[in-house]
């Protein structure tokens, strides 16, 4: 039986969620062996945008282990912190003398792979305004949304690194293993196109200033779409309040990435939300969907006529479930439409019917994220946050 690929992920306090958390849940549906290392002096690792991630090892407990693919997440400070540990800078030097996979995406290859000199006489892109810095170190720069250029991958940003992780898995197992994880993803194939909605029985959303949201997470929940939702309303400076479902603050995601909540729910139930967002999952929405108090927070949402949403599974495991479509255009993830009792908009990437969002799956989060904060702030901050994550072509 063939061994899967050994593929070490550093993080560090600053990283940038996104990216990390891509990177290690898709490597993983493709079967490979990812070992999230913190760089930092504990597992536990604050990442941007106060998003909490807890690591599988030190970066000094895997000094001797042999790696096929070391892939680095960008994000400032969290770049400056990988480039800094003495660590780490030996073990990714030796990989890449020893010719193995190696992969940065946004400030990392500019900021910790051009200082260690791993760039020289090599084609990467990095970052849209840290290109000049990147020119300083490669020999060549482009402006392609992923480079490979011999055994070093480069990506550009948190709309990028989707497509990124996809091509690291078309580099360590093929094309035809890419294809296969890249299906269920539900990936976006035009990035030239502006991001967009469908939208029924358009109200115009008020909030509270600002904006208090709930962003539910449990033992099985989609942790790309979870940290893509949270990352990008923080960046909105919406007041998101991350809650664990479970009896602890810290939930083991679909593909075993460790989050870790603000608060457990009960204690996020005694205040109120303007809106309440549910990513997917199958674990974390039948979690979800079983759990007393969400339920009844969602109803109350809907009574009130509050917002609330979801996305993959949680539209047809939670909200059909309890009969909070009713009425409602929806979609979910492609597997889960045949739940819902309106199937007649399901093909549509994101959904808005009055106070109600859904979308589909990983592959739609970001523009699912950037619909909200659409109706929350404008089409302008949209876009603005749209051009900083390079989701569409610059």
């Amino acid at each position: 039986m063939a061994t899967s690929h050994k593929v070490l992920l550093p993080i560090a306090e600053g990283t940038e969620p996104m990216e990390a958390v891509i990177i290690a849940d898709v490597l993983r549906r493709a079967g490979a062996d990812v070992t999230v290392a913190s760089a930092s002096a504990s597992l536990s690792v604050l990442a941007r945008h106060d998003v909490k991630i807890v690591a599988d090892a030190l970066v000094s407990d895997v000094v001797g282990t042999s790696f096929d693919l070391v892939a680095l997440p960008g994000g400032i400070p969290g770049v400056e912190n990988l480039r800094d540990c003495k660590v780490l800078e030996g073990l990714v030097k030796k990989h890449v003398e020893e010719g193995q996979l190696y992969a940065a995406v946004c400030a990392a290859p500019a900021v910790v792979l051009g200082p260690w000199g791993l760039l020289n006489g090599l084609k990467a892109t990095c970052f849209p305004t840290l290109m000049e810095k990147l020119a300083s170190y490669a020999a060549t720069t482009v402006e392609s949304r992923v480079q490979v250029d011999g055994k070093l991958v480069t990506s550009r940003a948190p709309g990028t690194t989707m497509e990124f992780a996809v091509a690291l898995v078309e580099q360590l197992m093929g094309k035809v293993k890419a294809e296969e994880v890249a299906g269920p993803l539900v990936m976006r194939s035009n990035h030239d196109d502006e991001h967009t909605f469908k939208e029924f029985n358009p109200v115009q959303w008020t909030f509270d200033n600002p904006p208090r949201i709930l962003v539910p997470i449990a033992n099985g929940s989609e942790e790309m779409e979870a940290v893509i939702i949270i990352d990008i309303l923080r960046r909105a400076k919406a007041n998101v309040v991350v809650a664990s479902v479970e009896d602890y603050l810290e939930i083991v995601a679909s593909r075993n990435v460790k989050l870790v909540a603000d608060m457990l729910l009960d204690e996020a139930a005694k205040l109120s939300y303007d809106l309440i967002v549910l990513p997917g999952g199958l674990g974390g929405a039948q979690a979800f969907g079983n759990s007393e108090t969400l339920v009844k927070l969602l109803e109350k949402q809907r009574e009130s006529n509050k917002y609330y949403g979801a996305i993959c599974a949680s539209p047809a495991l939670v909200l059909e479930r309890h009969g909070l479509l009713k009425g409602k255009k929806a979609t979910a993830y492609p597997a889960m439409c045949d739940r819902l009792s309106d199937q007649s908009e399901v093909e549509n990437r994101v959904v808005v019917d009055g106070n109600l969002i859904t979308s589909r799956g990983p592959g739609t989060s970001i523009e699912f994220a950037l619909a909200i904060v659409e109706k929350l702030f404008g089409r302008q901050l949209s876009l603005e946050l749209a051009k900083a994550l390079v989701f569409a072509r610059p």
